[in-house]
C-alpha cells in the first residue's frame, strides 16, 4: 500500500513547492493537487460533499503551475492531477502541459481526470453540461493521439484538428496513467474505454465512510471479463482508520490519499507529521 496527500495550492496556503518537499521528506509516495479554473459566484450546483463550499476552491493556483513547482523540487514522489477537469481545457494545450510536466518530473505524473460537479463552471467555458462526458472522452482520445503519434489528428463532435506536430512526448509510455475519478453510473465504462485506473472519493457522510468494496469488486470483475489486469485504485478522502485501510487493501486499493485543508505551513506541517506517524503504525 502506498500513501499520499491531496491539498489545494492557494494564495493563502503553504506554497506548492514547500508542500511537495515536506510530503517527500516524510516518506509519502504522492502529492495530488485539485483543479478548478474558477467558481461562479452565483450557482445552483450543490457542493459535492454537502455544506458550504470552502475558499480553497476559488483561491486555488492553476493546477499545472502548482504541480510543476512540486515536480521541480522533488525526486521520488508521484505528481498527481487530483482531478483535472479536462472539459474546461483545450486538449492541444493540455496535451502539451501534461507531457511537459512528465518531462520536468522525470516521468512521475499520474493524470487524474473528472467530469466535475459544478454545472455553472462548465457552462462558463461554453461547455454543455449534459454532454460533459462525451467532451471528456474526445479530449482524452485526442490527447492520447498527440502523445503517441508524430502526426496526430482527431475528428470528433467537440474536438477537431488536422495533422499536427507536438513535442515533447511523455516520458512514460505510452503516456502518464489516466485515473478516472468519481463513481457515477458510467464510471467503469470510462475506465475500460480510456482509463488506466480509478479514483473513488471516500468522503465522510452522516458520520460514516462508504469504502466502496462492492464497487471495487465489480471493477475487478469487469477487468477480468475484458482480459485486463486489475486496475490500480487510488482512494481520495481516505479515513484515518487502520481497519478501514486494511479493508481497502483487501479490496484491491493500491494507494490511499489523505486530504488536507489548504492552510499555512504552521498548520499543515503538524498535520503532515501526524499523518506520517499514523502511516508508520500501519506498517
Amino acid at each position: 500500500m502506498e500513501f499520499g496527500i491531496c491539498m489545494f495550492a492557494t494564495d493563502y496556503s503553504m506554497q506548492a513547492a514547500d508542500l511537495a518537499m515536506a510530503v517527500e521528506e516524510r516518506g509519502f509516495d504522492a502529492l495530488f493537487i485539485p483543479d478548478h479554473t474558477h467558481i461562479p459566484s452565483n450557482r445552483s450546483s450543490p457542493f459535492r460533499v454537502g455544506g458550504e463550499l470552502p475558499p480553497d476552491y476559488s483561491h486555488n493556483l492553476d493546477m499545472f503551475v502548482a504541480l510543476t513547482a512540486a515536480a521541480a523540487v522533488t525526486k521520488r514522489i508521484r505528481i498527481g492531477a487530483g482531478v483535472c477537469l479536462v472539459a474546461e481545457r483545450d486538449p492541444i494545450v493540455m496535451a502539451k502541459e501534461v507531457a511537459s510536466l512528465d518531462h520536468v518530473s522525470g516521468g512521475r505524473v499520474d493524470f487524474g481526470i473528472g467530469g466535475g460537479w459544478n454545472r455553472e463552471e462548465y457552462e462558463n467555458h461554453g461547455m454543455p453540461w449534459k454532454r460533459r462526458w462525451k467532451i471528456v472522452r474526445e479530449r482524452i482520445e485526442a490527447m492520447q493521439a498527440i502523445w503517441t503519434q508524430n502526426e496526430a489528428s482527431y475528428d470528433g463532435e467537440f474536438v477537431k484538428f488536422d495533422k499536427i506536430w507536438s513535442w515533447p512526448k511523455p516520458v512514460q509510455k505510452p503516456y502518464p496513467p489516466i485515473f478516472v475519478g468519481g463513481d457515477a453510473p458510467g464510471t467503469f465504462k470510462r475506465v475500460l474505454n480510456y482509463g488506466d485506473g480509478w479514483i473513488p472519493m471516500l468522503a465522510e457522510k452522516n458520520n460514516s465512510f462508504d469504502l466502496k468494496s462492492e464497487r471495487m469488486a465489480e471493477l475487478a470483475g469487469l477487468a477480468k471479463e475484458a482480459g485486463h489486469a486489475p486496475y490500480p485504485i487510488t482512494t481520495f478522502g481516505t479515513p484515518r482508520d487502520p481497519d478501514a485501510i486494511a479493508a481497502l487493501s483487501k479490496s484491491g486499493v493500491n494507494r490511499c490519499i489523505f486530504g488536507l485543508k489548504a492552510a499555512p505551513a504552521s498548520e499543515v506541517l503538524p498535520r503532515l507529521d501526524k499523518l506520517a506517524r499514523f502511516v508508520e503504525t500501519i506498517g
